[in-house]
């Protein structure tokens, strides 16, 4: 992708017709527009990027001589997978107890599960309806409904808003910790890149001895987070997880079934966690100026 950025003597906008892009370079945002709040964002479909203090000298320092390019990294993107007989909007709301400071280094989506809700929801009368659920399951949670169609309509997802990891909370986190797995053996997620990092919030493995086997046959390689919260009923089975993957960061919280707030421990962990994800992103935008391009 190229994009042109205008002379800079104008005060005309750049306007980015790209979905989502993010530009997160340290030295763009010295050069266009001297900005407080780095990264610049162009969020939705279209973006804009005032720069009426900018100066030819400063970008050319930015960038190099006339016409030569600067890279940027855009934000990962996590896909939210919520718990069980809740929904994507009801997980946004969750996680606004998390600061700013994890929320401006990723893009969240949160999508409803693709099968409403079979019976009551333990959230009722504290979030409001509807409420979805990933796959259906007998009470000993070792059969299961819907789970191949299930992951092909995260598959989906994925390759809608071009997704970098999962983000899963009790039966999403279930789900989220499995996929690496199987997508490792050839057998969920076949038409989208390797799952470059999951964050576990209330995990635990299925139960299913078939898909047990494929699942965790091998230790989880991707870069993963995992809450575990003291109260949880969960926790015993978080842990067992932790047996399946390589080099987790584990977050303890004194909570339990629930999403929880930062210790500056855990918040440290993460945002260290975020930025490790950051750095090792491939994908780039491409920005260059020209003495009498104007993009409108």
């Amino acid at each position: 992708m190229h994009l042109i950025v205008p002379p800079i003597s104008y005060v005309t906008p750049l306007v980015i017709n790209k979905s989502r892009v993010k530009i997160q370079h340290a030295t763009l945002s010295s050069a266009i527009n001297n900005h407080r709040n780095p990264p610049y964002i162009c969020s939705n479909l279209t973006g804009t990027i005032h720069n009426p203090r900018s100066n030819r000298a400063m970008l050319d320092k930015t960038m190099g001589s006339e016409g030569s390019d600067l890279t940027a990294k855009r934000k990962p993107r996590i896909l939210c997978l919520h718990g069980f007989r809740t929904s994507g909007e009801i997980f946004k709301t969750q996680l606004k107890k998390w600061p700013e400071s994890v929320h401006e280094k990723v893009e969240f989506f949160f999508p409803d599960a693709p099968f409403p809700s079979t019976g009551k929801s333990e959230v009722e009368g504290i979030f409001d309806p509807p409420y979805y659920e990933w796959f259906q399951f007998n009470k000993e949670f070792t059969e299961y409904e819907n789970f191949d169609k299930s992951i092909e309509y995260i598959e989906d997802l994925m390759i809608k808003h071009e997704i970098d990891g999962l983000m899963g909370f009790s039966q999403g986190a279930i789900l989220s910790a499995a996929l690496p797995g199987l997508q490792a053996k050839g057998l969920a997620l076949t038409k989208v890149p390797k799952i470059g990092f999951v964050i576990i919030i209330s995990g635990a493995k299925l139960k299913n001895q078939t898909l047990a086997e494929k699942a965790y046959s091998v230790p989880m390689q991707c870069p993963s987070v995992h809450f575990l919260g003291e109260a949880d009923f969960l926790k015993p089975y978080g842990l067992e997880l932790l047996k399946t993957v390589e080099d987790p960061v584990v977050i303890h919280h004194p909570k339990g079934h629930t999403i929880p707030r930062f210790d500056e421990e855990g918040l440290e962990k993460m945002l260290k966690f975020l930025d490790r994800i950051a750095s090792s992103k491939k994908d780039e935008v491409t920005v260059s100026y020209q003495e009498s391009a104007i993009v409108a």
